[in-house]
């Protein structure tokens, strides 16, 4: 009888956490490791939502993955008899000057029966009065998306893993020896060793730390500032009660959350920051971003004009230069992985391309070209 391939996931967030149950539902025996713990303040997979959206442009690739992930959201929940996807549904209002990603997304919503309605300024002005849509000739609506729980699931992930008898360790993984062909074990923090058959990097920002010779600035960590305001005290009208997620190709591309478990009204400028430190970045807001989402929220949102600021938050995207992920082997190394670069779009994808990759490395198969390291060198 062949025994169970022992495999070694690096990373608990979105990427590597789903990676490591799928695995382990295949029969590997598998080690989970995360540096602070899965969703962590540090992780790009920390913060309270993300965006669940099938909407994206032309690219059908990412279209037919939200399919997928979308049902094993829905499965999951089914089993942890949780929730974790609120559909609110997601409204992408089109520019005046540009409505191409609207444009192409309907084919691509087509093609992969995800449901959508296309609505005129009247039809959203009659159904969320509390937006104003000036400048905004059309939308798309997606009913069955909406917004996932970060945080909460990848912790719920990481649950699941240890009930069905995964291994998870917090611990972090040293960068010696990672890129010496072959690798035959991890140095961790704690000063032991970790021996594996195969071995998985889905450390988010890091992984470019992890191996700079591999990855280095193909994977480029960028400083995101969210924004939360305060609604009036018994005003309903911007909870996700009475309002769905929404992306607005207006002068800049900017995005929202309706408010939920008195967190706030969720507000962010996609517009990619500075360069940042993942592991020792200061993570306060600047005055600037504050200002530019305050002339926003007041064209946009007029009732929340002088609504309060009552929280934010600084994550980093760790952007690959065509917004791409990479999922790939080690050019050097048969039995290494890297998995990462969520360019600010992956949470959503997490259960589709952990199950994924444990196809991949659990019946060897070769991985896509659109993911693949080598497209960069050509």
């Amino acid at each position: 009888m062949k025994s169970k391939p022992h495999i070694a996931v690096v990373g608990a967030g979105a990427f590597g956490g789903w990676t490591a149950l799928q695995l382990l539902q295949r029969g590997a025996r598998v080690t989970l490791l995360d540096a602070w713990g899965p969703g962590n303040s540090r992780a790009s997979s920390g913060g309270e939502t993300r965006v669940m959206r099938g909407a994206y442009g032309p690219d059908q690739t990412y279209t037919d993955m939200v399919v997928r992930a979308l049902q094993l959201w829905k499965k999951f929940e089914r089993e942890s008899k949780r929730t974790f996807l609120h559909r609110t549904g997601v409204l992408w209002m089109a520019a005046s000057h540009d409505d191409s990603f609207e444009r192409a997304s309907v084919e691509t919503l087509r093609q992969a029966g995800i449901k959508f309605r296309e609505l005129s300024p009247q039809q959203m002005k009659k159904r969320w009065p509390q937006i104003n849509f000036a400048d905004v000739p059309w939308a798309i609506f997606e009913p069955e998306c909406g917004y996932l729980d970060a945080r909460a699931s990848c912790q719920a992930v990481v649950d699941a893993f240890i009930a069905q008898r995964g291994k998870y360790r917090q611990l972090a993984v040293l960068r010696d020896g990672l890129e010496s062909a072959p690798l035959r074990r991890l140095t961790l923090s704690d000063g032991s060793k970790l021996k594996a058959d195969h071995y998985v990097f889905a450390c988010g920002p890091w992984l470019g730390k992890l191996f700079p010779k591999t990855i280095g600035d193909l994977i480029s960590p960028t400083k995101q500032d969210v924004f939360f305001f305060g609604a009036p005290a018994g005003d309903s009208r911007f909870d996700d009660r009475h309002l769905p997620v929404w992306g607005d190709h207006r002068d800049r591309f900017f995005y929202g959350i309706p408010g939920r478990d008195r967190r706030g009204f969720k507000v962010a400028d996609d517009t990619r920051g500075p360069a940042f430190d993942p592991t020792n970045g200061e993570r306060v807001v600047s005055p600037e971003a504050v200002q530019l989402v305050r002339e926003y929220l007041a064209f946009r949102f007029p009732a929340l004009k002088d609504a309060p600021l009552i929280e934010t938050r600084v994550c980093q995207y760790e952007q690959t230069p065509d917004s791409h992920f990479i999922v790939d082997r080690h050019p050097g190394m048969e039995n290494v992985w890297l998995l990462g670069g969520g360019s600010g779009h992956g949470f959503k994808h997490g259960p589709a391309l952990g199950e994924m990759m444990a196809e991949l490395i659990l019946k060897e198969r070769q991985p896509d070209a659109v993911w693949r390291l080598s497209k960069f060198s050509t």
